[in-house]
């Protein structure tokens, strides 16, 4: 397997945790006047944004790595097409066993898709019509 060192340096940059829309989806909750946790380890898929007095979970994917249905999301890699396909299918797999697990211990779990950042206004109106 050829690797390409661009490529390379942008995948290391990739981060999985206060990513861009995150941040968004937090300065927005912050606020509504909403307080919150982050990552807990604990918790099936260290959830994003945590609610523990309302048993409410955030979750904020991003459209590729999790497979959103939006253009983002449905771009297929032209190089080693079979690893994304793979991966991403794993990643929704895992995302499916942990929203379950969640649900089962009793949380209500919000997936917000980082396409829906641009539009501010019905982010918000999502996001608060979740916690109330």
């Amino acid at each position: 397997m050829i690797v390409d060192p661009v490529r390379s340096r942008i995948m290391r940059a990739v981060r999985g945790k206060n990513t861009a829309p995150e941040m968004i989806v937090r300065r927005l909750t912050h606020a509504l006047g909403y307080r919150f946790r982050l990552h807990r380890a604990d918790l099936p898929g260290k959830p994003d944004l945590l609610f523990p007095a309302r048993r409410k979970i955030i979750f904020v994917h991003g459209c590729f790595w999790h497979g959103h249905d939006c253009l983002r999301g449905n771009r297929k890699p032209k190089t080693n097409a079979d690893y994304w396909r793979t991966k991403i299918e794993n990643n929704r797999a895992r995302d499916c066993i942990n929203i379950e697990k969640l649900e089962i211990k009793g949380w209500r779990v919000l997936i917000l898709w980082e396409c829906q950042m641009a539009d501010k206004e019905r982010l918000t109106s999502e996001i608060s019509q979740f916690l109330m």
